[in-house]
Protein backbone atom coordinates (compact mmCIF):
# COMPACT_ATOMS: atom_id res chain seq x y z
CA UNK A 1 0.00 0.00 0.00
CA UNK A 2 1.49 3.32 -0.76
CA UNK A 3 0.97 6.62 0.95
CA UNK A 4 -1.27 7.90 -1.79
CA UNK A 5 -3.69 5.13 -0.72
CA UNK A 6 -2.93 5.54 2.84
CA UNK A 7 -4.04 9.25 3.25
CA UNK A 8 -6.76 8.39 0.76
CA UNK A 9 -8.47 5.90 2.96
CA UNK A 10 -8.20 8.06 6.00
CA UNK A 11 -9.42 10.98 4.96
CA UNK A 12 -12.37 9.80 3.06
CA UNK A 13 -14.71 9.87 5.74
CA UNK A 14 -14.78 13.61 6.10
CA UNK A 15 -16.54 14.27 2.63
CA UNK A 16 -19.61 14.79 4.53
CA UNK A 17 -18.06 17.62 6.87
CA UNK A 18 -17.10 19.50 3.79
CA UNK A 19 -20.28 18.99 1.88
CA UNK A 20 -21.88 20.54 5.38
CA UNK A 21 -19.47 22.89 5.25
CA UNK A 22 -20.15 24.47 1.69
CA UNK A 23 -24.01 23.85 2.04
CA UNK A 24 -23.83 26.10 5.42
CA UNK A 25 -21.94 28.54 3.72
CA UNK A 26 -24.49 29.21 0.94
CA UNK A 27 -28.24 27.22 2.32
CA UNK A 28 -27.87 28.21 6.05
CA UNK A 29 -27.61 25.36 8.91
CA UNK A 30 -30.31 23.40 8.23
CA UNK A 31 -29.76 23.25 4.76
CA UNK A 32 -26.17 22.51 5.37
CA UNK A 33 -27.29 19.29 7.95
CA UNK A 34 -29.77 18.01 5.48
CA UNK A 35 -26.97 17.90 2.73
CA UNK A 36 -24.55 16.25 5.01
CA UNK A 37 -26.61 13.61 6.16
CA UNK A 38 -27.73 13.05 2.59
CA UNK A 39 -24.39 12.78 1.38
CA UNK A 40 -23.27 10.75 4.38
CA UNK A 41 -25.84 8.54 4.29
CA UNK A 42 -25.45 7.92 0.54
CA UNK A 43 -21.58 7.59 0.43
CA UNK A 44 -22.01 4.52 3.22
CA UNK A 45 -25.05 2.98 0.94
CA UNK A 46 -22.85 3.14 -2.09
CA UNK A 47 -19.75 1.61 -0.38
CA UNK A 48 -22.18 -1.03 0.91
CA UNK A 49 -23.92 -2.20 -2.22
CA UNK A 50 -20.43 -2.29 -3.79
CA UNK A 51 -18.45 -4.16 -0.87
CA UNK A 52 -21.21 -5.32 1.01
CA UNK A 53 -20.05 -3.29 4.31
CA UNK A 54 -20.82 -0.91 6.20
CA UNK A 55 -18.42 2.29 6.24
CA UNK A 56 -18.49 2.52 10.17
CA UNK A 57 -16.56 5.84 9.41
CA UNK A 58 -18.43 7.30 7.31
CA UNK A 59 -21.68 6.78 9.48
CA UNK A 60 -19.17 7.95 12.27
CA UNK A 61 -18.89 11.44 11.07
CA UNK A 62 -22.54 11.65 9.73
CA UNK A 63 -23.72 10.81 13.07
CA UNK A 64 -21.65 13.26 14.66
CA UNK A 65 -22.77 16.48 12.37
CA UNK A 66 -26.90 15.31 13.19
CA UNK A 67 -26.00 15.35 17.04
CA UNK A 68 -24.25 18.58 17.02
CA UNK A 69 -25.88 20.36 14.48
CA UNK A 70 -28.99 19.33 16.17
CA UNK A 71 -27.67 20.99 19.81
CA UNK A 72 -26.98 24.04 17.61
CA UNK A 73 -30.82 24.07 15.97
CA UNK A 74 -31.99 23.28 19.85
CA UNK A 75 -29.54 26.40 21.60
CA UNK A 76 -29.32 28.92 18.71
CA UNK A 77 -25.92 28.28 19.19
CA UNK A 78 -23.42 27.57 15.84
CA UNK A 79 -20.47 26.58 18.59
CA UNK A 80 -21.00 23.45 18.78
CA UNK A 81 -21.07 22.47 14.96
CA UNK A 82 -17.93 24.49 14.97
CA UNK A 83 -16.48 22.50 17.34
CA UNK A 84 -17.21 19.15 15.76
CA UNK A 85 -14.41 18.77 13.06
CA UNK A 86 -11.81 19.36 16.18
CA UNK A 87 -13.09 16.86 17.37
CA UNK A 88 -13.39 14.36 14.76
CA UNK A 89 -9.60 15.22 14.13
CA UNK A 90 -8.73 14.99 17.89
CA UNK A 91 -10.13 11.05 17.63
CA UNK A 92 -7.89 10.70 14.56
CA UNK A 93 -4.95 12.26 16.03
CA UNK A 94 -5.31 10.17 18.56
CA UNK A 95 -5.84 6.66 16.77
CA UNK A 96 -2.26 8.36 15.08
CA UNK A 97 -0.53 8.66 17.80
CA UNK A 98 -1.42 5.33 18.98
CA UNK A 99 -0.42 3.18 15.48
CA UNK A 100 2.85 5.85 14.84
CA UNK A 101 4.10 5.58 18.84
CA UNK A 102 3.38 2.47 20.45
CA UNK A 103 3.65 -0.98 19.00
CA UNK A 104 -0.74 -1.16 18.55
CA UNK A 105 -1.53 -2.19 14.96
CA UNK A 106 -5.09 -0.51 15.44
CA UNK A 107 -5.01 2.06 12.79
CA UNK A 108 -3.50 -1.18 10.52
CA UNK A 109 -6.56 -2.85 11.67
CA UNK A 110 -8.83 0.16 10.71
CA UNK A 111 -7.72 0.22 7.27
CA UNK A 112 -7.63 -3.22 6.46
CA UNK A 113 -10.94 -3.07 5.35
CA UNK A 114 -9.46 -1.35 2.10
CA UNK A 115 -6.89 -3.71 1.89
CA UNK A 116 -8.04 -7.09 2.36
CA UNK A 117 -5.88 -9.77 1.83
CA UNK A 118 -2.65 -8.04 2.29
CA UNK A 119 0.13 -8.76 3.79
CA UNK A 120 3.06 -6.90 5.43
CA UNK A 121 6.46 -6.86 6.46
CA UNK A 122 8.13 -5.52 9.11
CA UNK A 123 9.77 -3.14 7.07
CA UNK A 124 6.33 -2.06 5.60
CA UNK A 125 5.06 -1.51 8.83
CA UNK A 126 8.28 0.54 9.95
CA UNK A 127 7.43 3.12 7.02
CA UNK A 128 3.75 3.24 7.61
CA UNK A 129 4.51 3.73 11.44
CA UNK A 130 6.73 6.78 10.28
CA UNK A 131 4.11 8.20 7.78
CA UNK A 132 1.67 7.84 10.89
CA UNK A 133 3.92 10.07 13.17
CA UNK A 134 4.03 12.58 10.50
CA UNK A 135 0.21 13.12 10.27
CA UNK A 136 -0.20 13.04 13.52
CA UNK A 137 1.62 16.48 13.88
CA UNK A 138 -0.14 17.71 10.60
CA UNK A 139 -3.60 16.96 12.65
CA UNK A 140 -2.65 17.95 16.14
CA UNK A 141 -1.45 21.43 14.25
CA UNK A 142 -5.14 21.42 12.47
CA UNK A 143 -6.99 20.34 15.29
CA UNK A 144 -5.92 23.11 17.42
CA UNK A 145 -6.30 25.88 15.13
CA UNK A 146 -9.82 24.19 14.60
CA UNK A 147 -10.41 25.27 17.94
CA UNK A 148 -9.02 28.76 17.63
CA UNK A 149 -11.26 29.51 14.89
CA UNK A 150 -14.28 28.34 16.75
CA UNK A 151 -13.95 30.86 19.83
CA UNK A 152 -11.95 33.80 18.52
CA UNK A 153 -12.62 33.89 14.74
CA UNK A 154 -15.15 34.97 12.09
CA UNK A 155 -17.43 32.23 10.40
CA UNK A 156 -15.92 32.17 7.31
CA UNK A 157 -12.46 31.57 8.76
CA UNK A 158 -13.74 28.62 10.48
CA UNK A 159 -15.33 27.61 7.62
CA UNK A 160 -12.01 27.80 5.55
CA UNK A 161 -9.65 26.49 7.99
CA UNK A 162 -12.09 23.62 9.26
CA UNK A 163 -12.63 22.56 5.24
CA UNK A 164 -10.21 23.72 3.33
CA UNK A 165 -7.45 24.25 4.72
CA UNK A 166 -7.54 20.18 5.98
CA UNK A 167 -7.34 19.47 2.25
CA UNK A 168 -4.78 21.47 1.01
CA UNK A 169 -2.29 20.08 4.23
CA UNK A 170 -3.46 16.58 3.37
CA UNK A 171 -2.33 17.35 -0.33
CA UNK A 172 0.99 18.84 1.01
CA UNK A 173 1.13 15.94 3.05
CA UNK A 174 0.75 13.89 0.01
CA UNK A 175 3.38 15.61 -2.30
CA UNK A 176 5.51 15.47 0.40
CA UNK A 177 5.02 11.40 0.19
CA UNK A 178 4.82 11.01 -2.78
CA UNK A 179 8.36 12.64 -3.17
CA UNK A 180 9.99 10.73 -0.57
CA UNK A 181 8.70 7.49 -2.18
CA UNK A 182 9.75 9.02 -5.93
CA UNK A 183 13.50 9.31 -4.09
CA UNK A 184 13.75 6.03 -2.33
CA UNK A 185 13.12 3.89 -5.61
CA UNK A 186 15.38 5.70 -7.60
CA UNK A 187 17.83 4.02 -4.76
CA UNK A 188 16.29 1.40 -5.23
CA UNK A 189 16.55 0.90 -8.82
CA UNK A 190 20.50 2.01 -8.51
CA UNK A 191 21.19 -0.20 -5.77
CA UNK A 192 19.50 -3.60 -7.79
CA UNK A 193 20.36 -2.40 -11.62
CA UNK A 194 20.33 -4.80 -13.75
CA UNK A 195 18.23 -7.75 -11.45
CA UNK A 196 15.05 -8.62 -12.56
CA UNK A 197 11.72 -7.77 -10.80
CA UNK A 198 8.77 -9.25 -9.74
CA UNK A 199 5.15 -7.80 -8.61
CA UNK A 200 4.44 -8.47 -5.00
CA UNK A 201 0.70 -10.17 -4.74
CA UNK A 202 -1.67 -11.17 -2.57
CA UNK A 203 -2.85 -14.76 -2.16
CA UNK A 204 -6.03 -13.41 -3.98
CA UNK A 205 -3.54 -12.38 -6.89
CA UNK A 206 -3.90 -8.23 -6.40
CA UNK A 207 -0.71 -6.74 -7.11
CA UNK A 208 0.83 -4.92 -4.15
CA UNK A 209 3.97 -3.94 -4.95
CA UNK A 210 7.77 -4.91 -6.30
CA UNK A 211 10.97 -6.39 -5.64
CA UNK A 212 14.07 -7.25 -7.18
CA UNK A 213 15.04 -11.32 -7.23
CA UNK A 214 17.69 -10.94 -4.91
CA UNK A 215 15.35 -9.85 -2.48
CA UNK A 216 12.30 -11.89 -3.19
CA UNK A 217 14.25 -15.19 -3.22
CA UNK A 218 15.07 -15.94 0.60
CA UNK A 219 12.44 -13.65 2.25
CA UNK A 220 9.04 -16.45 2.66
CA UNK A 221 6.92 -12.98 3.38
CA UNK A 222 7.10 -11.69 -0.50
CA UNK A 223 4.70 -13.82 -1.86
CA UNK A 224 5.40 -13.38 -6.08
CA UNK A 225 3.14 -15.37 -8.82
CA UNK A 226 4.75 -17.90 -11.02
CA UNK A 227 3.47 -20.20 -14.23
CA UNK A 228 3.72 -23.80 -14.02
CA UNK A 229 3.25 -25.94 -17.53
CA UNK A 230 2.24 -29.78 -17.08
CA UNK A 231 2.51 -31.41 -20.27
CA UNK A 232 0.87 -34.51 -20.97
CA UNK A 233 0.67 -36.80 -23.91
CA UNK A 234 -2.28 -38.95 -25.53
CA UNK A 235 -0.97 -42.18 -23.23
CA UNK A 236 -2.10 -40.12 -20.34
CA UNK A 237 2.02 -39.74 -19.46
CA UNK A 238 3.45 -36.59 -18.35
CA UNK A 239 6.51 -34.75 -18.84
CA UNK A 240 9.11 -33.22 -16.71
CA UNK A 241 12.45 -31.42 -16.85
CA UNK A 242 15.50 -32.26 -14.94
CA UNK A 243 17.01 -29.59 -13.22
CA UNK A 244 20.65 -27.96 -14.62
CA UNK A 245 23.16 -29.23 -11.99
CA UNK A 246 24.22 -25.31 -12.17
CA UNK A 247 20.94 -24.68 -10.36
CA UNK A 248 21.56 -23.14 -6.83
CA UNK A 249 18.10 -24.94 -5.93
CA UNK A 250 17.31 -28.82 -6.19
CA UNK A 251 19.94 -29.42 -8.91
CA UNK A 252 19.48 -32.43 -10.73
CA UNK A 253 16.09 -33.08 -9.96
CA UNK A 254 12.95 -33.45 -11.69
CA UNK A 255 10.33 -30.75 -11.92
CA UNK A 256 7.70 -29.55 -13.30
CA UNK A 257 8.32 -29.49 -17.16
CA UNK A 258 8.05 -25.53 -17.67
CA UNK A 259 8.36 -23.13 -14.70
CA UNK A 260 9.14 -19.66 -14.20
CA UNK A 261 8.58 -16.32 -12.41
CA UNK A 262 5.73 -13.56 -13.41
CA UNK A 263 8.39 -10.23 -13.95
CA UNK A 264 7.02 -7.09 -12.99
CA UNK A 265 4.53 -5.66 -15.44
CA UNK A 266 3.95 -8.98 -17.51
CA UNK A 267 0.40 -10.68 -17.38
CA UNK A 268 0.08 -13.82 -16.68
CA UNK A 269 -0.35 -14.84 -19.86
CA UNK A 270 2.57 -13.26 -21.21
CA UNK A 271 4.54 -15.38 -19.07
CA UNK A 272 3.53 -18.64 -19.47
CA UNK A 273 4.06 -18.03 -23.20
CA UNK A 274 7.45 -16.78 -22.86
CA UNK A 275 8.95 -19.07 -20.38
CA UNK A 276 6.97 -22.25 -22.66
CA UNK A 277 9.66 -20.79 -25.29
CA UNK A 278 12.37 -20.29 -22.99
CA UNK A 279 12.09 -23.55 -21.71
CA UNK A 280 11.40 -25.71 -24.02
CA UNK A 281 10.81 -23.96 -27.20
CA UNK A 282 7.21 -24.25 -27.86
CA UNK A 283 5.79 -22.31 -30.10
CA UNK A 284 2.23 -22.54 -30.21
CA UNK A 285 0.96 -24.19 -27.41
CA UNK A 286 -3.11 -24.28 -26.34
CA UNK A 287 -2.84 -24.12 -22.98
CA UNK A 288 -5.83 -24.61 -20.28
CA UNK A 289 -5.68 -23.41 -17.08
CA UNK A 290 -6.04 -26.20 -14.24
CA UNK A 291 -5.66 -24.47 -10.39
CA UNK A 292 -4.27 -21.41 -8.40
CA UNK A 293 -2.37 -21.93 -5.47
CA UNK A 294 0.15 -20.83 -2.78
CA UNK A 295 3.25 -22.80 -2.10
CA UNK A 296 5.12 -21.71 1.07
CA UNK A 297 8.72 -22.69 2.41
CA UNK A 298 11.56 -21.35 3.94
CA UNK A 299 13.22 -19.78 0.83
CA UNK A 300 10.11 -17.88 -0.54
CA UNK A 301 6.42 -17.87 -1.15
CA UNK A 302 5.53 -18.05 -5.10
CA UNK A 303 1.43 -17.85 -5.74
CA UNK A 304 1.39 -20.38 -8.39
CA UNK A 305 -0.88 -20.32 -11.38
CA UNK A 306 -0.59 -24.03 -13.06
CA UNK A 307 -1.81 -25.03 -16.73
CA UNK A 308 -2.10 -28.28 -18.88
CA UNK A 309 -0.84 -28.86 -22.36
CA UNK A 310 -1.48 -31.64 -24.48
CA UNK A 311 1.63 -32.29 -26.40
CA UNK A 312 3.20 -35.08 -27.30
CA UNK A 313 6.54 -33.33 -28.20
CA UNK A 314 9.74 -33.45 -29.26
CA UNK A 315 11.07 -30.37 -27.47
CA UNK A 316 14.33 -28.13 -28.13
CA UNK A 317 15.22 -27.99 -24.31
CA UNK A 318 17.20 -24.66 -22.73
CA UNK A 319 20.55 -26.32 -21.96
CA UNK A 320 21.26 -23.51 -19.22
CA UNK A 321 18.15 -24.81 -17.39
CA UNK A 322 17.44 -28.17 -18.42
CA UNK A 323 20.15 -31.14 -17.99
CA UNK A 324 17.31 -33.74 -19.61
CA UNK A 325 13.49 -34.52 -20.11
CA UNK A 326 11.33 -37.01 -20.78
CA UNK A 327 7.76 -38.50 -20.31
CA UNK A 328 6.64 -40.71 -17.24
CA UNK A 329 4.13 -42.87 -16.58
CA UNK A 330 1.75 -42.35 -13.83
CA UNK A 331 3.05 -45.62 -11.83
CA UNK A 332 6.83 -44.79 -12.45
CA UNK A 333 6.42 -41.23 -10.79
CA UNK A 334 4.47 -42.55 -7.71
CA UNK A 335 6.77 -44.89 -6.90
CA UNK A 336 9.77 -42.49 -6.76
CA UNK A 337 7.45 -39.89 -5.04
CA UNK A 338 9.62 -39.44 -1.49
CA UNK A 339 12.86 -40.46 -2.97
CA UNK A 340 14.91 -36.99 -3.92
CA UNK A 341 14.13 -37.95 -7.24
CA UNK A 342 11.60 -34.55 -7.60
CA UNK A 343 11.78 -30.86 -6.23
CA UNK A 344 9.59 -31.07 -3.19
CA UNK A 345 7.66 -28.52 -5.22
CA UNK A 346 6.81 -30.58 -7.51
CA UNK A 347 6.04 -33.37 -5.53
CA UNK A 348 3.43 -30.87 -3.36
CA UNK A 349 1.81 -29.78 -6.66
CA UNK A 350 1.47 -33.44 -8.26
CA UNK A 351 -1.01 -34.45 -5.34
CA UNK A 352 -3.17 -31.79 -6.97
CA UNK A 353 -2.48 -32.41 -10.53
CA UNK A 354 -3.81 -36.20 -10.08
CA UNK A 355 -6.80 -34.20 -8.78
CA UNK A 356 -7.44 -32.47 -11.86
CA UNK A 357 -5.99 -34.22 -14.44
CA UNK A 358 -5.29 -37.92 -13.64
CA UNK A 359 -8.58 -38.53 -11.44
CA UNK A 360 -9.60 -42.34 -12.44
CA UNK A 361 -13.11 -41.62 -13.83
CA UNK A 362 -15.81 -42.91 -12.37
CA UNK A 363 -16.58 -46.85 -12.05
CA UNK A 364 -19.75 -47.63 -14.14
CA UNK A 365 -22.73 -48.50 -11.97
CA UNK A 366 -23.48 -52.26 -11.91
CA UNK A 367 -26.59 -52.81 -14.42
CA UNK A 368 -29.57 -53.78 -12.57
CA UNK A 369 -30.80 -57.29 -12.28
CA UNK A 370 -34.00 -57.98 -14.33
CA UNK A 371 -36.55 -60.03 -12.68
CA UNK A 372 -37.46 -63.43 -15.41
CA UNK A 373 -41.15 -62.69 -16.49
CA UNK A 374 -43.65 -64.83 -15.03
CA UNK A 375 -44.89 -66.66 -18.24
CA UNK A 376 -49.02 -66.43 -18.65
CA UNK A 377 -50.87 -69.44 -18.86
CA UNK A 378 -53.08 -69.40 -21.75
CA UNK A 379 -56.62 -70.26 -20.77
CA UNK A 380 -58.32 -72.76 -22.13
Amino acid sequence: MDPKTLLKNLSIGFLPLLVFILADEFFGLTVGLIAAIVFGVGEATRVYLREKRLDRFILFDTGLIVLLGGVSLVFHDDLFIKLKPGLIELILSILLAVGGFTGSNLLLKMTGRYIKGMEFSPEQIGRMRAMMRRMFFVIVIHTALIFYSAFYMSTEAWGFISGGLFYILLGLLLAVEFVRAKIQAHRLKRQWAGQEWFDLVTPEGRIVGKAPRSVVHGNPELLHPVVHVHIVNSKGELYLQKRSPEKDLYPDRWDVAVGGHVRSGESIEQALIRESHEELGIEDGRYRPLFRYVMRNQYESELIHAFLLIDEGPFSLNPEEISEGRFWKLPELEANLGKEVFTPNFEQEFLLLKQHVFQPPPAPRAAAKQKPRKKKRRKR
